[in-house]
């Protein structure tokens, strides 16, 4: 088991074995895989099964072996059993996957970043608020269920305790559509919120969380809005296509094209979500044609509010 930056040496040492840079590592079957982070909480990008290089994992392997590089699968298990810890260590011949090419010989390519914010635990049946004050809520991870045999033991029979591969797999979906993108939240550690994975174990909430700052987006009609996230992606959080007072975009317009301040594109947010969340940048018209026309003879304008997440 070998861990490297790239160097001079990157294609001698992947071909021997494990090679680590920034934070992506490949390992061959059956050794064992690393993650780690010196500070921070591991989340997993990604995580292939295969085989899409012939060179990987090859020294002393027949050529029958290697050269098939259309091979591959995500394994959605390592996010499950890593994601939120410092470390995580596992014998990759152990977990049980479908082989996706016979007769090959494959590898783990996993990729992953260290983050870090505010983490937080509640014990089941407490609650957990979450205050971000004039910015917004961004969840990184979320486990409901245990992971050890110490979190929220106190009092309690070493039987509620004792299994620690118990959690809900929809957790982070789960506080997501809860908190994401709100100024403050409050959820409960519950099964009412998160389904019971694991009956007659004492579970607990376990997340980690940022508050970034909000950002808007004003563009008046005819022109294009550029929305642009330096690090993270797009949340969008609200849109609207029309006028809500009568100085926004008001220049050299007659008094008649800005007077309704009562007008509303009801679609705008969701048209600005499918052409915007989850991407680095995008650029949106602020057109008739995208929206359709809220108010006829209004000079409207497009406010887009999001956020960058990660």
């Amino acid at each position: 088991m070998l861990f490297l930056k790239l160097s001079l040496l990157t294609l001698l040492m992947a071909v021997l074995g494990m090679l680590t840079y920034a934070e992506n590592v490949i390992t061959c079957y059956g050794s064992d895989q690393r993650l780690s982070c010196e500070s921070g909480l591991i989340r997993v990008k990604s995580a292939i099964y295969g085989r899409t290089d012939s060179t990987v994992c090859s020294v002393g392997r027949p050529a029958s072996e290697t050269q098939n590089t259309q091979c591959s699968m995500n394994v959605s298990l390592i996010s499950d059993m890593c994601n939120g810890r410092s470390v995580c260590e596992f014998r990759t011949d152990t977990l049980g996957l479908p082989d996706p090419c016979y007769g090959t010989y494959k590898y783990f390519n996993t990729t992953y970043d260290c983050v870090t914010g505010r983490s937080i635990v509640s014990c089941e049946g407490s609650y957990i608020s979450l205050d971000c004050g004039d910015s917004v809520v961004n969840v990184l991870l979320a486990k409901y269920g245990r992971r050890d045999s110490t979190t929220c033991s106190a009092g309690r029979p070493v039987s509620e305790i004792t299994k620690t591969d118990c959690y809900v797999k929809s957790s982070l979906a789960t506080v997501k559509t809860i908190c994401e993108g709100k100024n403050s939240c409050t959820l409960s550690a519950t099964n009412d919120v998160f389904y019971d994975p694991c009956v007659g174990t004492y579970k607990y909430l376990s997340m980690t969380y940022t508050c970034v700052a909000k950002q808007t987006n004003v563009t008046c009609e005819g022109n294009t809005a550029v929305l642009t996230c330096d690090s993270g992606v797009l949340n969008i959080l609200s849109a609207n296509y029309g006028r809500t007072d009568s100085i926004t975009c008001s220049a050299g317009r007659p008094s008649n094209e800005v007077t309704n301040t009562h007008c509303f594109a009801n679609n705008t947010l969701s048209v600005v979500k499918n052409s915007c969340g989850g991407k680095s940048k995008c650029a949106v018209s602020a057109t008739n044609n995208v929206f359709t026309d809220p108010c006829v003879g209004t000079y409207k304008y497009l406010t887009v509010v999001y956020s960058c997440i990660y």
